[in-house]
């Protein structure tokens, strides 16, 4: 700012002076000097407004960051211990509406790191929809479930149910899908060849064959449109809130039946207005307000 001062006293005042007074070699030496005061001044403004720009143009936030580079940091963060800016930039790309099992389970991590049961909870069920097979989403949900307040005891299922059940979360719905048209075109060549194969135990095979692979190709696509049934399904939901009490009714005003507390799981049975019925996993029905959870 001084140099521009001066800048804008020696280009008024040198004409100023000419004018005044005659023109004689000292005033020509003063006027030599002047401009080349005023040179250096108008070089040393010009470098100051370039060095500016490009500050502003380095600065990694005044370009949006990709989804890479926002990985990249968020990783970082979480390494340094840093995870409630790790989980920031973890917000941020799903804010964008990228997701993955990656994205969830790193997410989840951070939020438990912090504390936040109900949204770790909520995001180690979000990255097990997408892999239902992961061993380590599934230990860490249970360390995660295993600090929650609430301990509800679980309405028993028949064994049978409960083996296909985890037959079916071995794989995801994709691999399954793969699984099942593999199986269908295992069925249609076996079926060529019972109806190609000339010596009767090729066509015993092939008859025995396609038998068997139909039978796999139908378990395989009804294991496949269950996870996806279970992928999209949005009745199931986290509580959020600290404590929230479950009412007998869709008003603030009835009874209080039971308290449940974050990160315990939850179904949506219905909806009113800004109220849900829900049950939990031993039976118990009753309202709560919307707001108090969140689907997965």
């Amino acid at each position: 700012m001084k140099r521009l001062t001066l800048f804008l006293i020696l280009s008024f005042g040198v004409p100023c002076a000419w004018a005044q007074e005659g023109i004689d070699s000292t005033k020509l030496a003063q006027i030599s000097e002047a401009k080349t005061l005023v040179k250096t001044a108008v070089q040393a403004v010009a470098e100051g407004v370039v060095e500016g720009l490009a500050g502003v143009f380095d600065e990694p936030d005044a370009v949006e960051a990709s989804p890479e580079q926002l990985w990249d940091r968020a990783n970082t963060a979480y390494i340094n211990g840093d995870y409630h800016v790790a989980a920031e930039f973890y917000d941020q790309i799903l804010a964008r509406g990228l997701s993955s099992m990656k994205l969830y389970y790193n997410l989840a991590n951070a939020y438990f790191k912090e504390g936040q049961l109900g949204r770790s909870i909520l995001f180690y069920h979000r990255a097990l929809r997408l892999a239902p097979g992961n061993d380590d989403i599934r230990y860490n949900l249970s360390v995660a479930e295993a600090r929650t307040k609430d301990n509800i005891e679980q309405i028993p299922e028949f064994f049978f149910t409960e083996w296909m059940r985890g037959v079916r979360r071995l794989m995801s719905c994709t691999a399954w899908s793969v699984f099942s048209l593999a199986a269908l075109v295992c069925a249609l060549a076996l079926f060529l060849a019972y109806l190609l194969a000339q010596r009767l135990p090729l066509r015993k095979a092939g008859f025995y064959g396609t038998l068997v692979a139909a039978a796999v190709f139908m378990l395989t696509s009804w294991f496949a449109m269950g996870e996806r049934r279970e992928m999209l399904d949005d009745t199931q939901a986290v509580v959020m809130s600290l404590s929230t009490a479950v009412k007998s009714s869709p008003d603030k005003s009835a009874t209080d039946l039971f308290v449940l507390h974050e990160g315990t799981l939850v179904e949506i049975t219905d909806r009113l207005d800004n109220w849900c019925e829900i049950t939990i996993a031993d039976g118990k029905k009753g309202w709560l307000e919307c707001k108090t959870v969140e689907t997965i």
